[in-house]
């Protein structure tokens, strides 16, 4: 792994850097990274993690700092570096790789790097969180496909007794991923076809059709295009009747700004 130099007595640390060391697509507009670091810089670096993205060809990024606090410190002047919040698909401390996701849709600078990432590449790594899920014995998931990476680590965590539904909405059929659910998730892919990101009422208007289950052990997590989470998030607090700690709905892009997360 790479670091940023120390700076002494300024009470900043450096930031972990990965080093890409293989890139797949898995499908047509999803590509995944794989990158190395010390197993202690992998298993911080996720669920849901901050990455530093370096402009395209930039083989000696500017990289920001961590105050004690958390707070990321950058440095004065241009530096090139932008910020955005992704899930890592997996990490593996063990074999110090961590895998994600990017959606290429866009010409943000996270899609512009994972376009020409090739082994060897740099990316930064500072802070992670939770992907505000929780086990329910009823689940509904909602999300397009910069949501797949976490609705595929929440699958795979879920009691083998969890009982719902996850809804997917992606372009087409070649777009589906494979993921592993409990028995008795059903896992719906929802084709938007030739519809531009963003701007299909797919996954609102299938969530719309799906009743609340009885019960008060249900649990809703909705991530994808921020209009279609807010349909989502008041269908959910008005029929369904779900409080706060039975749904997390985030809009993780906007229409018109670049897709960020990748999930």
């Amino acid at each position: 792994m790479t670091t940023a130099a120390p700076h002494p007595d300024d009470g900043l640390r450096p930031i972990d850097v990965l080093t890409v060391v293989a890139v797949t697509d898995v499908t047509p507009s999803v590509r995944r990274v794989v990158l190395s670091g010390t197993p202690t810089a992998v298993a911080a670096a996720g669920p849901t993690v901050n990455l530093l993205v370096p402009r395209v060809g930039d083989a000696a990024p500017r990289w920001p700092r961590v105050a004690k606090d958390g707070r990321i410190v950058w440095p004065d002047g241009a530096h090139g570096v932008s910020l955005r919040s992704y899930t890592a698909r997996r990490q593996d401390p063990v074999a110090a790789q961590v895998e994600v996701d990017f959606v290429l849709h866009g010409d943000g600078p996270a899609a512009a790097w994972a376009t020409a990432a090739a082994p060897g590449a740099l990316l930064g790594v500072a802070g992670a969180g939770a992907l505000g899920d929780r086990p329910a014995a009823q689940l509904l998931l909602a999300g397009d496909e910069t949501a797949l990476p976490a609705i595929s680590r929440i699958l795979a965590a879920a009691p083998a007794t969890s009982r719902g539904i996850a809804l997917l909405e992606v372009a087409g059929a070649a777009e589906e991923q494979p993921l592993s659910a409990p028995d008795g998730v059903a896992v719906r892919w929802l084709h938007r076809g030739d519809t531009p990101p963003g701007e299909s009422t797919l996954l609102a208007d299938a969530v719309a059709t799906i009743d609340r289950p009885e019960g008060e052990d249900v649990f809703a997590w909705v991530a994808a295009e921020s209009a279609a989470v807010r349909t989502i998030r008041a269908d959910l607090r008005g029929r369904w009747g779900l409080s706060r700690a039975q749904h997390h709905a985030i809009g993780y892009w906007r229409r018109g700004r670049a897709m960020s997360p990748a999930g």
